[in-house]
């Protein structure tokens, strides 16, 4: 297996387990390459390791120096990536793609902007003077893809015409303002725009400080619906959870135990009350965010008293009665060893291969190992760059069965107050 030479220079001796973009140099000090990674160590690692494609085979002998710029997200990185790129116009980048099959984020030039991504062929000569903004060149457009879909929580955009009856699909998600409904003038959405411009030339921080000074200008004049959506605009920007735009990054350069995490993860948690009213919760993950219109919750029929173990077993042999539920690429599991052991042996008896992780019990836990069974420790070993992914997946689980046992406890007190 070959590793990285001793004989490149890397920038501060050593390259971190963050995200960020690294730029290759050959000998004269030209940047030949710039790439995106979740972990910059490893990522350029695989380079060396096992090349993609036979550009990157020809390039890797020429890599004298190795610079890179860590980023707090990975979407700033892929936002960095394409700056740079754009600059630099790199030979090995070019040569993996020539421009004309780039891709590139435009907002056109109309009284509602809108995003748009077009191909290199398809944008002309003067595009500047066609578009409010162009950026790129991008070149995974699955990641630019799902970096839009991220953003459009905090920076909602139109996609309708103005003048509908009914308002569209997206804003019951909060992603449109309402253009379609007239639920928004021109002024206030041209400045959402103008924010998502700032975010894809890469002004996270000047974002934050902006709308820290609307949020206490606000906030002073008691408009205090306005400084609430503010203050949820700042907390995504300083809390992206961006695992989403790792599952295309490294797909296709990773193993298989990798690419699960970034499939169907299902959560499950047992919640009871000196053993009463047991219930379980099943949550899901899909490409790093929640999918709450797949969970599900179960009311347990067969166990009595305080016995998790046993009640896992009743949850996952019901949830797999369903072939019509999507199968998941992974299994999580609120608790340890034998719980692990317990789901195992469910899976195992209907003939189903899939990996059981399980962490133990309660948010508040200072240490979040991931456990796995024998048969799974390689797999638990890849998943550790991703536990923040799983914990936040365990703690989505535990807060939906004790959602749900107050509910039902709820319900039973009402018809047998004591």
């Amino acid at each position: 297996m070959r590793m990285i030479p001793t004989s490149i220079l890397i920038k501060r001796g050593a390259l971190p387990d963050t995200s960020g973009v690294y730029l290759m140099k050959d000998a004269a000090g030209t940047v030949i390459y710039v790439g995106k990674a979740a972990s910059l160590a490893r990522r350029v690692r695989q380079h060396f390791e096992r090349p993609h494609g036979a550009n990157i085979e020809e390039m890797t002998p020429q890599v004298a120096s190795i610079d890179f710029i860590e980023k707090p997200t990975v979407i700033e990185a892929l936002i960095l990536e394409a700056n740079l790129i754009k600059h630099y116009w790199p030979k090995y980048n070019i040569l993996a793609k020539d421009n004309r099959s780039f891709l590139y984020l435009v907002i056109t030039k109309e009284d509602f902007p809108k995003p748009l991504l077009i191909r290199g062929s398809d944008l002309e000569e003067g595009s500047g003077k066609k578009y409010l903004a162009v950026f790129g060149p991008y070149t995974s457009p699955r990641s630019l893809r799902a970096a839009l879909d991220l953003v459009r929580k905090v920076f909602p955009w139109s996609t309708c015409v103005p003048g509908q009856k009914r308002p569209c699909f997206y804003v019951h998600l909060k992603q449109c303002p309402g253009v379609c409904v007239h639920a928004i003038d021109k002024r206030a959405y041209r400045k959402i725009i103008r924010d998502l411009m700032k975010f894809f030339e890469g002004k996270k921080d000047d974002l934050l400080k902006q709308f820290y000074r609307e949020m206490k200008a606000v906030a002073r004049d008691k408009r205090f619906e306005e400084a609430v959506e503010l203050r949820n605009k700042i907390y995504f920007l300083e809390h992206i959870q961006d695992v989403a735009m790792l599952k295309r990054e490294d797909e296709e350069r990773s193993s298989s135990k990798d690419r699960r995490l970034f499939g169907r993860i299902e959560g499950y948690d047992i919640s009871n009350i000196s053993g009463t009213s047991t219930v379980a919760s099943m949550v899901v993950f899909e490409n790093g965010a929640p999918a709450k219109a797949e969970y599900r919750k179960f009311r347990i029929r067969s166990v009595s008293g305080a016995n998790d173990v046993a009640s896992l077993r009743e949850t996952l042999m019901r949830r797999f009665r369903h072939p019509e539920w999507r199968r998941p690429d992974v299994l999580l599991i609120d608790g340890g060893l034998p719980q692990v052991h317990a789901v195992e042996e469910v899976i195992q008896s209907l003939s189903v291969d899939i990996p059981v992780i399980g962490i133990a019990k309660g948010p508040e836990r200072k240490r979040n190992d991931l456990i796995c069974s024998e048969q799974h420790l390689e797999f638990c070993r890849a998943c550790e760059p991703y536990k923040d992914l799983l914990v936040a997946v365990r703690d989505e689980a535990h807060r939906f069965a004790i959602t749900y046992h107050r509910q039902l406890r709820g319900r039973i007190l009402l018809r047998h107050p004591e």
